[in-house]
């Protein structure tokens, strides 16, 4: 007899809908044979040994005889174990142990641990939209995924516990209620931080050099000796950041959902994410890899801030690979059997000390390295990779006085207000503009886009020809001289660049001017 159910498998961030046939054959044997075909992979192929467990041990033996499993379409390779649940549903329905010959309109996933219980699995969120574009109603998911899967509207959500919860349902329609989730509420609720920017004494021109960074997307650089605050200071950029859209939430929650690095409880990425990985990455574990293609961090820091500490001490190789998602915003993997691209579209922070001790031109220590093991250590950093940085900052250390100062810093709420003002003011002026290409923010502009929104004056032609000239500024740093100071405008609501907006522009290429020149 041949029972037919429904499931999904995800590739890359999004699902596909995987139809599971099972045909159980009347002849018997003196052993079971269980076949699984249509491109399974290990986990898959061991999922017999843990559906017939969990079978026996809710109190259905299965007869010896001939049990093959099609997983279809068999040209897509499948993989992990949330075909456990539909498999047992098949088996059961192919020896008539369910009351319905079929159930179009349910799609089942998840893992079965061998005394009937239902685990989680990845990509519950990208697997429910795949369902709501594919018209199918109902959707039956772990109870600790049910959570990221009820955001999506237009399908009804199950949770279930138990291989005989799912049985229950089948049979009766009863017994299980769909989850329903305010959306829009837990956006605004999940929206909460545990640092602020009061929380950081002094670096006065540090934090205006982050708010600059936030207000246009810049990618920024912190150059100072140990102890200083750069990872202090970058722990805080998410706070400042624009709120999250429901629909960037649930782009990124698609991602840490496949990943599986998503909470569970939340159900939703609710807060932009800071992504900070340690310099002994790979980088298959910055870009993403695999077998089957996985997320990497810049995919995981997508719509947030991607930060590396240490930044001359990651391997060349990892950080040149950064240089295409920097520039596209996406990932693409390519493999002999398929090739997937990620989102990558974040902020890069970076901090680094300016010498290998750590304290080249710090009033308070004495520096011991020489020129030539100091421009050593910097051009661990590749020229092509620091152009893609548009804000280089000296961050140095905090004085005493700094330190138990009675006043007040400015805190995040007050700073994020400014760059939500900031950022409103370049969506609207993209917006009117005539060009195709979708924009979000200044650090994104094209030549073209600088040279239609970034006018100068003549006296702002003098200050930028003469500061190119005598610091030896590159062409790449024109650029990106003009997409700060039309920044730091939009922050002052100015409608055109000033000299001001200029002169500040190029107090952010401190290495240009101190390493490269």
């Amino acid at each position: 007899m041949l029972y037919k159910t429904l499931s999904a498998a995800v590739y890359g961030i999004d699902a596909n809908i995987i139809e599971v046939e099972v045909d159980v054959s009347g002849i018997k044997t003196n052993e079971e044979h269980f076949h699984t075909v249509g491109l399974p992979d290990a986990a898959v192929r061991e999922s017999r040994d843990r559906v017939r467990s969990a079978l026996k041990n809710c109190g259905y033996d299965i007869p010896p005889t001939h049990i093959t499993i099609n997983l279809a379409p068999a040209d897509i390779k499948k993989e992990g174990s949330g075909f456990d649940l539909p498999m047992a549903l098949g088996i059961l329905g192919a020896y008539g142990g369910l009351n319905k010959k079929e159930v179009p309109d349910c799609l089942f996933v998840g893992e079965l641990s061998l005394d009937g219980g239902i685990r989680s699995v990845r990509g519950a969120l990208p697997i429910a939209i795949e369902a709501r574009g594919r018209k199918i109603s109902r959707l039956v998911v772990p109870e600790l995924n049910a959570r990221e899967a009820a955001m999506v509207g237009g399908v009804s959500v199950y949770p279930v516990k138990s291989l005989l919860d799912v049985i229950h349902f089948v049979n009766t329609g009863n017994g299980i209620l769909p989850l329903s989730v305010d959306s829009k509420h837990l956006l605004t609720e999940s929206q909460h931080f545990s640092v602020d920017f009061k929380d950081v004494r002094g670096q006065q021109t540090a934090k205006r050099a982050l708010e600059v960074a936030c207000a246009g997307g810049h990618n920024i650089l912190m150059i100072g000796p140990p102890g200083s605050g750069k990872t202090m200071l970058a722990k805080r950029m998410p706070t400042i950041l624009p709120p999250f859209t429901f629909e960037e939430a649930l782009e990124t929650t698609k991602i840490h959902s496949v990943a599986g690095v998503l909470d569970a409880g939340a159900g939703l990425v609710g807060v932009r994410p800071f992504r900070s990985p340690h310099h002994t990455i790979s980088d298959a574990g910055l870009i993403g890899g695999g077998a089957v293609p996985r997320p990497g961090e810049v995919s995981l820091a997508h719509n947030g801030v991607l930060f590396l500490d240490e930044l001359p001490e990651f391997p060349r190789n990892v950080l040149e690979v950064m240089r295409q998602p920097l520039e596209d915003g996406t990932v693409c993997i390519a493999r002999a059997a398929m090739s997937l691209t990620f989102p990558a579209r974040f902020m890069l922070a970076a901090a680094m000390n300016p010498c290998p001790c750590g304290y080249f031109n710090d009033r308070s220590r004495e520096c011991h390295c020489t020129p030539p093991i100091i421009q050593r250590y910097m051009s661990k950093i590749s020229g092509p990779l620091l152009d893609r940085i548009d804000i280089h900052i000296d961050v140095p250390a905090v004085n005493y006085k700094e330190m138990r100062s009675g006043s007040e810093p400015e805190n995040s709420a007050t700073i994020r207000e400014r760059v939500v003002q900031a950022r409103e003011a370049q969506l609207t002026r993209f917006a009117a503009s005539t060009t195709k290409q979708k924009l979000y923010c200044n650090a994104q502009m094209a030549p073209r886009h600088i040279r239609s929104f970034c006018e100068l004056s003549p006296e702002c032609e003098r200050l930028l020809e003469r500061a190119m000239t005598q610091q030896g500024l590159t062409a790449r740093a024109h650029d990106r001289i003009l997409k700060v100071a039309r920044t730091i405008a939009d922050l002052e609501a100015a409608p055109a660049i000033s000299p001001k907006h200029i002169a500040e522009a190029i107090q952010y290429r401190t290495l240009d001017r101190t390493f490269w020149s």
